[in-house]
């Protein structure tokens, strides 16, 4: 799927040599959420891949957060559909919400459930060129398996643009 959103972008399909545009964003960095239901804190890492198939309008961001806590493991995997904002040079917001995958393990018992995320991104491009940066996302999720599980969370991170 990530393949696919980068080589099928219109801006990946438009872009010429020597062209000071990027057609993707990598996202690496952590995580941390905390559920508002009545679940305990979680850590752990984040990855994603962004592409913007509308110019100024429409970013899609896919992504993976695997999340640890004290007695369980979670695994959400996204599809975010983000509408961005170019607040300065060097700094960039965009507000999404897209479906979500949950898997989790707590205390052996397997559950995988679908859900809702929805996210403010933040985006720092300390240089001229936007070529690498930092982001920190603050999310919401809601799960839509039997427990209704919702939670807070937030990512942070590294921005590396592939031109």
């Amino acid at each position: 799927m990530i393949a696919f959103l980068i080589l099928y972008s219109p801006n990946a399909l438009a872009q010429t040599p020597g062209a000071d545009k990027e057609i993707a964003v990598i996202e690496l960095g952590g995580a941390a959420s905390h559920g508002l239901t009545g679940g305990g804190s979680s850590f752990g890492g984040d990855a994603a891949v962004e592409v913007t198939p509308i110019e100024n309008w429409l970013e899609l961001e896919v992504g993976v957060a695997p999340l640890f806590g004290r007695h369980s493991r979670e695994w959400d995997t996204d599809l975010l559909f983000k509408k961005p904002w170019t607040l300065s040079k060097k700094v960039e917001f965009m507000a999404g919400i897209g479906p979500e995958w949950i898997h989790t393990n707590e205390s052996g018992a397997i559950r995988n459930s679908p859900g809702v995320e929805a996210v403010l991104d933040f985006m720092f491009w300390p240089g001229r060129k936007h070529r690498l940066g930092w982001f920190l996302e603050p999310g919401y999720d809601r799960s839509f398996g039997p427990s209704h599980e919702q939670s807070a969370g937030i990512s942070f991170g590294l921005l590396i643009a592939i031109p």
